[in-house]
């Protein structure tokens, strides 16, 4: 396959590092010593640290490469903080599914009947996209994140504190083109569907996304290093600086302290590989959602023409090269890239996460940190 590419950040489905690999022999090494072995090729490839996690039941392992600070070079921790970028999505999804449970909104409500007039430019119609469509990216909503003053600004990350209001973004979005197709007929990724999705929230329940998302999982998981920022740029605690590569100069910056507004429902979290897969594996397993709801979740629209990628609410679902199935997503903002697989039944998970993103997808460091995450994932 090839790799999808971007020109502004918030998801990277790096298709591509799902191609070469193969299936597991019996001197195959471990997978903690693959995802290791990627690490290290990471940070020769460019990365200034990559940490990632294998879990197989109640067994945990960590890997780490390189710095995750290149002023001190302290080492990267596995346990570090880092912007888990469009993982966040699936966050939202969950919460729109609850409140469906709760009957306090059906998937299969208009845009219009929650947020009217939000939707109602350039041909595009809120009436005939239905929330169901935005959370499996069907909607055929144009990506605000591609919006050529929108990415220049957020990749030079000169004003990490700037506002950028929920309907603006929706609004950029609207302007990049008119309609290519019906509601519901094709996928095509949109972060401007989960800023929608966060604004239905507040329309429901009278409370941000971050707010909900703290109450409904957060604290009943217990992920205690998960938060929500809603206009802080900075990080705190023991976290993983984030670095890019500026195509307009030379060398390196810490981009760290980045602008959280700029993605808000669609990828502002800030997470740990403990925490991600914690979340990931409730999810799958259905400890989040009623059953109904559940199997909305694991409802999938093709992605890819042969089937082997669908798009669920939220998450995806992969076939690897090696024939196994998994749940996965990933996340991209300004400094850092992550991602995760996991089995139906929660007991077999790997998660990765790179310190350098520079709004660019199809990088030799993702695909070389990509394969050995789904070669680790193939050898449990």
């Amino acid at each position: 396959m090839k790799p999808l590419r971007l020109i502004a950040a918030g998801a990277a489905l790096t298709l591509a590092a799902l191609a070469g690999a193969g299936p597991a022999s019996a001197d195959t090494p471990t997978a903690a010593g693959i995802l290791q072995a990627g690490a290290q090729q990471g940070v020769a490839d460019g990365y200034p640290g990559v940490i990632g996690l294998v879990r197989q039941g109640d067994t945990t392992q960590y890997v780490h490469a390189g710095v995750g600070n290149l002023s001190t070079r302290v080492p990267a921790d596995p346990t570090a903080k880092f912007r888990i970028g469009s993982n966040t999505k699936a966050f939202t999804a969950t919460v729109l599914l609850q409140l469906e449970g709760e009957q306090r909104l059906s998937l299969d409500d208009s845009v219009a009947r929650w947020l009217p007039g939000a939707v109602n430019a350039n041909g595009y119609d809120g009436s005939r996209i239905t929330i169901r469509q935005l959370l499996n990216h069907t909607s055929d909503l144009p990506d605000y994140a591609k919006d050529a003053g929108f990415s220049l600004t957020y990749a030079l990350n000169a004003r990490p504190d700037q506002a950028w209001p929920a309907q603006s973004l929706v609004d950029l979005g609207l302007a990049q083109r008119k309609p290519t197709g019906a509601p519901g007929q094709k996928w095509s990724y949109s972060n401007t569907n989960y800023v929608l999705a966060g604004m239905v929230i507040k329309a429901v329940t009278g409370n941000d996304t971050a707010t909900e998302v703290q109450h409904r999982i957060i604290e009943p998981l217990g992920l205690h290093d998960t938060g929500f920022p809603t206009a802080d740029p900075s990080l705190s605690g023991n976290h993983l600086h984030g670095y890019e590569y500026p195509v307009i100069s030379i060398g390196i910056r810490d981009v760290t302290a980045s602008n959280v507004q700029a993605f808000g429902p669609a990828g502002a979290i800030v997470s740990t590989l403990d925490d991600l897969t914690a979340f990931s594996r409730a999810l799958v397993t259905g400890r989040l959602l009623a059953p109904a709801q559940q199997a909305e979740l694991k409802t999938t629209v093709p992605v890819t023409a042969d089937g082997t990628v669908g798009y669920g609410l939220g998450i995806l679902h992969v076939q690897l090269p090696c024939g196994q199935w998994a749940w996965s997503h990933n996340g991209a903002v300004l400094g850092y890239f992550s991602d995760w697989y996991t089995s139906d039944d929660g007991a077999r998970q790997v998660a990765r996460a790179n310190n350098e993103f520079h709004m660019l997808a199809g990088t030799k460091g993702q695909q070389d940190t990509g394969k050995a995450t789904v070669d680790a994932y193939c050898a449990l």
